[in-house]
């Protein structure tokens, strides 16, 4: 997965836990609740995965320079505003429910050896590489532009209990 699609998820995740309309944190509504709820979503996304500032910017329809602010007032929010402490303890703690649910890889050859055996194929002249990384472990896959497609959704399949991100090369 994408950091982006990992940033979706857990906006799906804070919608979900809170009980607002799907894809709400992205509307321009200045309501205190769906306030709270980016600004919780924008500050694990950055703290928990290390998803870059404009990528949670983009998914949250807003400047990337709020999240700085969503950092910045993080702890102050967290002593001081017993909404912003409440709906951040039960997205964490949901957060950490789904996250303790998928697996991670320990070694690379272990990762590279599951992918290998369920469907995900190398090519010798490699034209793209695919780097997965999951825990610690991070793998390269050979492929071509042709197959990039292919190969992209046999990753995903292979590793659909396990905690990962893509990145092309």
């Amino acid at each position: 997965m994408t950091a982006e699609d990992n940033f979706k998820t857990l906006c799906n995740l804070t919608t979900r836990v809170l009980g607002l309309p799907d894809d709400s944190l992205a509307l321009r509504s200045r309501k205190r609740t769906l306030q709270t709820a980016r600004a919780v979503a924008g500050y694990i996304g950055r703290t928990e995965e290390d998803i870059h500032r404009s990528i949670i910017g983009k998914v949250l329809n807003r400047n990337r320079s709020l999240i700085y602010h969503y950092e910045r007032t993080h702890e102050a929010n967290y002593d001081m505003r017993p909404l912003y402490r409440n709906t951040y303890n039960l997205i964490f703690k949901a957060y950490k429910d789904v996250g303790g649910t998928k697996s991670l890889f320990l070694d690379n050859n272990l990762m590279k050896h599951h992918l290998l055996k369920n469907g995900v194929k190398e090519v010798l002249n490699p034209e793209v590489l695919i780097e997965v990384k999951s825990g610690r472990a991070v793998c390269v896959i050979k492929t071509s532009y042709f197959d990039l497609s292919n190969q992209l959704g046999n990753v995903k399949l292979a590793l659909k209990n396990y905690h990962f991100t893509i990145k092309i090369i």
